[in-house]
């Protein structure tokens, strides 16, 4: 019998997309003046990026409350809480503390993210919904997939800005 699938672990997907929506809402004009922590992104393909990777989450999470413990989606769900832990010190933190300004992203990563990666991280081990060293074969590619996606996402993108633009949507 497949073990029961908290309801907490939504909470992950609802705070990535809080996440995700305070970044949509300054991230792209923060990366004028970003240096070399952000290249300079339009507001189209960043949300466009984070509406994929949110979806991705959405999925993963599905995925996982139909396959249960130490499935494959299991992993993915703890790589990506994983990956969005790891991401509000780096970039987010660090661009803060470097720049001497305020990284979107931050605020929701502190209060948001990070203590509910951090609790399902726990949660997750301590009731064997994944085990080491599975769970380090699984989190380093996933995190390197996501990070990589990022720039062909943005050129996916920019590339549909442009068709809707041609066929005269805004």
């Amino acid at each position: 019998m497949k073990a029961p699938f908290p309801w907490f672990f939504w909470l992950f997907v609802a705070a990535f997309a809080f996440h995700n929506l305070e970044e949509a809402l300054l991230l792209p004009a923060w990366t004028k003046a970003a240096g070399r922590f952000h290249k300079t992104v339009g507001t189209f393909e960043f949300v466009f990026a984070l509406l994929v990777l949110t979806a991705a989450s959405v999925v993963i999470t599905v995925l996982f409350h139909s396959y249960g413990k130490q499935s494959l989606p299991a992993y993915l769900f703890f790589a990506f809480n994983f990956a969005m832990l790891v991401n509000v010190f780096f970039p987010h933190l660090a661009a803060t503390i470097v720049l001497k300004k305020y990284c979107p992203g931050l605020l929701t990563g502190l209060l948001l993210v990070a203590p509910t990666t951090a609790f399902l991280l726990r949660y997750g081990y301590e009731h064997g919904f994944f085990l080491f060293p599975k769970f380090w074969a699984v989190a380093i590619p996933f995190a390197v997939l996501v990070v990589g996606s990022i720039p062909l996402l943005f050129s996916l993108g920019r590339t549909l800005q442009r068709v809707l633009k041609k066929d005269g949507m805004k």
